[in-house]
């Protein structure tokens, strides 16, 4: 019974694409798999939402939303100009501790990013892994300027007492710039360990059967995948000095 809390550097990076390949790879290797979406933005009742996203790439059907906010704000804006209570993160964690309990994995998914308030006394999906002893997975972008997203997240996890159980490039494209791929050696010198992944652009576009395929290509060992990071930084022409 493990719990995995999944946040990013900041909206757009990726998270839900993340989320299925770990609920995919996991899933393949026999595991019974939950997922849950503590607070849903921009999305109206009748739309499909990450959650949906998750179920048509990693066939989980085990999937727990716990509200929904039709504007696209964080969870504490959108649930106040919706004129409603906001997410209860103390609730939250109360029912996935519960989960947790018959479920070899429990992933949950934040919105946006780590410090995104869920209620007007500010609390955030760094608390909730807290309280749940959960580590996070952090989601980054490849690109110019994650540098100092991926840090100052790192720097707020740190300092809140969240474990870090790996950083993850939300999607790397077929031909990377020259900030891209030396944004590979930062990366492990912020998180002072290898990266724990990396999912190809589009990967968010494939079928379950090719989408399993790229999720174990793309995720580290200790998420049940087979990337490797050397191997990718050698590929990226990391063993040039100049980058």
């Amino acid at each position: 019974m493990s719990v995995l809390v999944i946040s990013g550097t900041c909206t757009g990076v990726g998270k839900t694409v993340v989320t299925a390949a770990l609920a995919a790879v996991a899933a393949a290797r026999g595991a019974s798999v939950a997922v849950v979406k503590p607070g849903q933005t921009g999305v109206e009742p009748a739309e499909p939402g990450d959650l949906d996203e998750v179920a048509r790439l990693a066939g989980i059907t085990d999937l727990h939303e716990f509200a929904r906010f039709p504007d696209p704000l964080s969870p504490a804006a959108a649930a106040r100009r919706a004129g409603v209570p906001p997410v209860r993160l103390p609730d939250v964690a109360k029912r996935v501790q519960e989960l947790s309990a018959g479920r070899r994995l429990v992933l949950v998914e934040g919105a946006g990013g780590l410090l995104v308030r869920y209620d007007e006394e500010g609390t955030t999906i760094a608390d909730l892994a807290r309280w749940l002893g959960a580590a996070v997975v952090v989601v980054a972008r490849p690109d110019l300027g994650t540098l100092n997203h991926t840090a100052l997240t790192l720097e707020a996890m740190a300092h809140r007492g969240v474990q870090l159980a790996g950083v993850v490039i939300g999607e790397w494209p077929d031909e990377p710039d020259l900030a891209m791929r030396s944004n590979i050696r930062d990366l492990e010198t912020i998180a002072a360990r290898p990266l724990a992944g990396a999912l190809p652009a589009g990967a968010g576009a494939l079928g379950a059967a090719e989408f399993l395929v790229a999720a174990h290509r793309g995720l580290a060992p200790s998420f049940g995948g087979s990337f490797d990071p050397a191997v990718f930084r050698a590929v990226q022409g990391l063993e040039d000095d100049d980058l």
